[in-house]
């Protein structure tokens, strides 16, 4: 983290990080190796996963100052490994740590699973909007974890005034989210686990203005996209 947030310094000191390097070189490489694979039987009317989606779009924008290329699809599938990975794993991790301090809640979450889901299948983005209370809790798991508080550094492309303040350009950004997901004016009961956080009276899901999970602006996660389309 102190990497990603100073590199223009710690690139200078020894230690550990910098083996990191050499270990997302073999990543990339593994990377491309899967890239060359679908570029073999590519079918932009059949696309099979982002790669495909990526080539696809390397046809249509094939001029020089295109940033659809190989070099550009290999580092972004990096990401979203890196940043799905960590994200999930730790969200994943609050998740059981909730649910076992908090066996009530647990049990209704069950509940909604065995009634909606059962034991035949596995669950479905299409099961969402019929078990709210599950998606209130994942969603309480996430605004409680809040595992990116400054999340990651963003920089203004140019002049920007928020407020009484002008931020020139090229400035670092970092957005506190905890100042956002513990707000005492916009949540019920901002320090404490509470699911109806995110359902209304009804007891179906809301959205709420103050959830910022993955962080704020129009450059968020691209999960976050993936989720709402």
């Amino acid at each position: 983290m102190l990497y990603n947030t100073f590199p223009w310094l710690v690139k200078h000191f020894p230690g550990p990080h910098r083996g990191v390097f050499t270990l997302t070189r073999r990543v990339l490489s593994y990377i491309e190796e899967r890239v060359e694979e679908h570029r073999v039987d590519h079918d932009p009317s059949l696309p099979r996963d982002y790669i495909d989606c990526f080539l696809t779009e390397m046809l249509k924008n094939e001029a020089p100052e295109s940033r659809f290329d190989i070099e550009n699809l290999s580092v972004c599938t990096l990401d979203l490994f890196v940043a799905g990975t960590e994200t999930t794993t730790t969200t994943l991790h609050w998740g059981l740590l909730f649910m076992t301090y908090y066996p009530d809640i647990q049990k209704k979450v069950h509940a909604e699973l065995d009634t909606v889901v059962g034991s035949s299948r596995q669950p479905s983005m299409s099961d969402r909007d019929s078990t709210p209370y599950t998606y209130a809790v994942i969603q309480e798991t996430q605004r409680m974890g809040n595992i990116l508080p400054l999340n990651i550094a963003r920089v203004t492309t140019r002049e920007t005034h928020i407020g009484k303040y002008t931020l020139p350009k090229g400035t670092v950004v970092m957005a506190t989210l905890n100042s956002v997901l513990r707000d005492e004016t916009m949540w019920e009961t901002p320090h404490s686990f509470n699911p109806q956080h995110f359902l209304d009276q009804d007891g179906q899901a809301r959205k709420r203005e103050a959830f910022l999970p993955f962080s704020a602006g129009l450059l968020t996660c691209i999960f976050e996209f993936m989720k709402n389309n």
